[in-house]
Parts: C-alpha cells; structure tokens; sequence
C-alpha cells in the first residue's frame, strides 16, 4: 500500500516527530538513570552520544522513509538493488514497535491512575508497589491507554494524531517550565542543580557510558522506524539533518527540564536520587503530600506525564498501524481494531506482572527489576534498537551492498536547511556503524534472559 497522506505542516512533522521521540525515555527513565549514574558526568556523555550517534541515525531514517514513500515494513525492499536482502529489517522495525508498547501503554497507564488519585485527592497512601499488585488497576489503564490511542489514529492522519499532536506537545512544554520553574525555587534546589549539572568524571566506567549510549537510543526512538514512517509522510521543502537537529533539541530540552523538576525536589525532600523506577511514583507522591499546594502541583506534574508518554503511544502505534497497512492493505479504522485487540492481549504479561503473573519472571537487566518490563524494555533498547540503527545508516552509506551515500545525500539534502557535507561521509558510515554495533555485540554478550 502506497503511503498516500501527508502532514500538514513542518511544525507538525518536528512536534509529531519529536513527540515519537519524547515520551517515558526523558521524563520517566531518563532522570532515574541520572541519579543512578552519577548525576552530570551521566549527562555530558548523554549529550555526546545524541550529537555524534542521535543525529546522524535520525537523519538516515527520515531519508529512507522519505524516499521510499511507504511504511518501514517495505522501505528497505523498495530501495535496496537487486539481489540485496535488506528486507528483513522491515519485520524487525515492525516487532520492535509492537514490544515497545507491550511495556509502555502499562506504564502510560499508571499516569492515567496517578492523575485520577490527585483530582479526586485520594493520594496520601498511594505506592508504586500497591499500583503493580493491584491487577484490575493495571489492566483497567492499559486498555485505556489503548483504545485512547487507536481511537486518535482512527481519524485521518491530519484531523487526528497531527491535531493533537500539536496541541499535546505544545501543553507539555507549558506543564515542564512552570514545573521546573517552580522546583527551582525549592530549598534544596542548588544542591540538586549541582548533582544534575556538575560533572564528576571519576564516577565515569563502560556501565555508565552504555546506559548513556543506550538512553540516547531510547529516548529519540531511533532504530525501529519511528522516524521513517514520519519521513515518508512530508515532502522535500526542508533538508533532514536540520530537521534531525530540531527533534533531537526539543528532545533534549525535554529531557534536562525532567530533571530540573526531579532532583531540587529529590534534594529539598530528602528522596534518594538512586530510587530507580519508583523516582517518579512513590517517591514523588511523597514530595506532593509535603508540599504546600502539593495536590494542585501534582494533578499538573502527572498531567505533563500524560502528555509526555501519549505523544509516543501515538506515534508508535501510527508506525505499527501504517506496517499492518502496508502489508494487509486495511483501512485505517479496521487495522486501528485489529491493533486494538491484539495488544490489548499482548501487552497483559505486563499489567499482570505485579499481581497474577507475580514472581513468574523476575529477571533486572538496567534497575528496575520489573520483570517483563525490564525484558521487553531491554529487547528494545539493547538488541533491537542498535542493529536497527546500524543497519539504515549502513543501508544509506554503503554504495556496493546497499542504498548508497549518492542517494542519500541527495534526498537528505532535498530543500532549505542544513545539508550534509562529503566531510561528514566517514562519521556517518563509519564513527556511526562501528559504534552502535559495538553496544549491539556489548548487549547480546551481557544480555540476561
């Protein structure tokens, strides 16, 4: 199925595109691995690895989708020479997305839960533990969750995720400053500002480096199409790396707002900036329940997290949706019910996992030891997401075996903007490919099923 839909605006693709991108890796997991990591040294390399890996993957994933027009499932056989077999990246962006949110609708739903305990101001009590254990809860918010999702993508793509779209994230940016803002002025905040800004390098080995890397491939998406299918859905106004740089700075910009309204409350509040998963549940109900106004500041933290976490439940299941389409030939409404369902029954292990399905797998790869979240997430971001990344940048650069650095080049460098150089050629096909291969082989070596 030819993708035929459009966006309708570059505000809309860098909002819908950065919204893929933001979501529970910058506000969620982003400012426990901080604290678990050593604060700004965590940070730096952070930074380093969006710049030199982030941007260059981004931009060959908008190039390729661009170019071929359709959904990833098919863009590696549209493009690639005879003979080649890079279609079978397609079924792996396609598993990808579909174990992303086999976790991420559960943990979206526990902000739908959060929300309703503040408005209705029954919050005092509320634990993370006695969330996981209480099944109806999970299960309840998860198909939520979901069915909120398809029900936006059941409208075109314009009137529905590209509108809200735009409006969720523009609130979102709102709900983080005055968030932020207000932590500022909280009395611990120098001491936390300083943890999150000042680098201590002693801290620094190859397990803080790999969960920098890795958090910068979760965080912006990247390997498993989400990019692309955005890509195929604009024309050639604008060149991609530029593109690229905008999506990766409000990416950005949404992650370092998370921890300036995480760690001054942490440090004001005496909440240990190690506490994991749980950074942004028990611990910070605990900090409303202290805080003047706490109820009013929690109902808009929790809100923000809603956001945060919807504008990627949209996006990834837009990719999933366009997938199914382009391999059934579906309207948009019949494969928005058919994803529906099969999610809905997908993604139960994980809203079970506290409860029913307690103790059945427990397994802690990165510190949450959630069990399968901790599996789905590491599949995620520890396989999939890294040969997925080498694999398009590979596919775009390499003239024998793949698409080629000409083709590239000349539809990332289609329209006004910031154009890749010949000068860039070694970073992107080799800086680039060696490095995330290198975390792929790191991951599969020390992955533990």
């Amino acid at each position: 199925m030819e993708n035929k839909e459009r966006l309708g605006s570059r505000l809309g693709f860098i909002l819908l595109s950065a919204g893929c991108a933001i979501g529970l890796g910058n506000v969620w997991m982003f400012p426990w691995r901080v604290g678990n990591n050593g604060g700004g040294a965590f940070l730096v390399i952070y930074i380093l690895a969006l710049i030199i890996i982030g941007i260059p993957v981004m931009t060959a994933e908008f190039s390729v989708g661009r170019a071929a027009q359709v959904s990833p499932i098919r863009m590696y056989q549209k493009l690639q020479k005879p003979g080649q077999k890079w279609g079978v990246f397609g079924p792996v962006s396609l598993a990808g997305n579909v174990l992303l949110m086999m976790f991420y609708t559960t943990i979206a739903g526990y902000f739908f839960y959060y929300l309703f305990k503040f408005v209705s101001g029954s919050f005092a009590n509320l634990t993370f533990a006695t969330t996981l254990s209480n099944a109806p809860i999970n299960v309840g918010y998860m198909i939520l969750t979901v069915a909120i999702g398809v029900l936006v993508l059941s409208f075109d793509l314009q009137k529905g995720l590209e509108s809200i779209t735009k409006y969720m994230m523009l609130a979102l940016f709102v709900l983080m400053v005055v968030l932020a803002v207000h932590s500022c002025t909280l009395s611990g905040a120098k001491e936390g500002i300083t943890f999150y800004l000042k680098p201590d390098f002693s801290v620094i080995n190859g397990q803080v480096i790999i969960a920098a890397v890795k958090q910068a491939f979760f965080s912006l998406s990247l390997g498993m199409g989400s990019m692309a299918i955005f890509g195929s859905y604009i024309g050639k106004e604008r060149s991609l790396l530029g593109e690229s740089v905008s999506v990766v700075a409000l990416d950005t910009l949404v992650a370092l707002l998370a921890g300036f309204i995480i760690f001054p409350a942490c440090f004001t509040y005496n909440i240990p900036v190690s506490a994991g998963p749980e950074l942004l549940f028990t611990t910070m109900v605990e900090v409303f329940n202290n805080m003047a106004g706490g109820r009013i500041w929690g109902i808009l933290f929790f809100l923000f997290m809603i956001f945060a976490a919807m504008s990627t439940v949209f996006a990834v299941l837009e990719n999933i949706l366009a997938m199914v389409r382009d391999l059934t030939g579906w309207s948009r409404k019949k494969g928005c019910l058919v994803i529906f369902g099969s999610l809905v029954v997908l993604c139960m292990p994980m809203a079970l996992q506290g409860s029913v399905l307690s103790g059945f797998y427990s397994a802690a790869q990165d510190g949450p030891g959630l069990g399968f979240l901790d599996l789905w997430s590491s599949i995620v971001e520890t396989l999939i997401q890294p040969i997925g990344s080498a694999a398009v940048v590979a596919f775009a650069c390499y003239e024998t075996y793949g698409w080629g650095w000409k083709n590239f080049v000349k539809e990332a460098n289609a329209g006004k903007g910031m154009k890749i150089r010949q000068w860039m050629r070694p970073i992107f096909s080799v800086v680039v490919v060696v490095l995330v291969l290198a975390l792929w082989v790191y991951g599969l070596v020390t992955f533990r099923w």
